[in-house]
């Protein structure tokens, strides 16, 4: 793959600079799909430990099933009133056959024989029935990158979005049927654009100044 061109370093810290936490979306306003299937892509590359990917995303569609999303969400309208809301959840206990799952993956793409990799595949079971190893805190973690990921691409898009911990997961896998799948929701993060009222939209961003936050050492 050829270096592609990269974007430029003002258009970064220019769209970085526009986002913000979205607390009111314009319900109107519809992510094209050409958009929404960037976003998705983006969801896709995301980086994790191993490359395993211990998660799913769900695109809730349904007005119903977000209409009960927002009495899951203390109320808070962005899960219904956004273009898009997306539920990030992890693969509970990750076990051996999603590995081998996986490894099947790997060698599918990289045209390799799938017993090639079986220390790697071994070395990925050992991590995760390592006695006391809180697998799916590890799994929170690597949707936390996707969450950071998807916000981002969304942002050099100029599409608004909303990171939302304030809700109740137990209530979100009832809703969406995720316990029965196998997956725990973690995170919502609603996608949009802003209304024209949020007065958010204009508040300066408080953060605290470089040198206390960047250290060269």
């Amino acid at each position: 793959m050829s270096h592609p061109n990269p974007v430029p370093n003002e258009t970064v810290i220019r769209q970085l600079h526009w986002r913000y936490a979205t607390k009111k979306f314009d319900p109107t306003k519809r992510i094209s799909d050409a958009d929404w299937k960037t976003l998705e892509e983006a969801l896709v590359l995301t980086p994790s430990s191993f490359g395993a990917q211990p998660w799913k995303f769900f695109v809730v569609d349904n007005p119903a099933l977000k209409e009960k999303l927002v009495a899951a969400s203390w109320g808070q309208r962005q899960v219904q009133d956004a273009s898009h809301t997306t539920v990030f959840a992890i693969k509970r206990n990750m076990d051996v056959p999603f590995i081998e799952r996986y490894i099947q993956r790997t060698a599918e793409v990289r045209g390799v024989a799938p017993g090639s990799l079986d220390k790697f595949k071994q070395v990925l079971v050992n991590f995760a029935s390592k006695p006391g190893f809180d697998i799916d805190g590890w799994a929170t973690n690597q949707v936390y990158i996707a969450l950071g990921n998807f916000m981002t691409t969304a942002a050099m898009l100029g599409i608004d979005t909303c990171p939302m911990e304030g809700l109740v997961p137990a209530k979100y896998d009832e809703i969406l049927g995720l316990d029965k799948l196998g997956y725990a929701t973690i995170v919502a993060c609603p996608a949009g654009y802003r209304a024209a009222d949020d007065k958010y939209a204009v508040t300066p961003k408080v953060r605290f100044r470089h040198e206390d936050v960047v250290a060269h050492i």
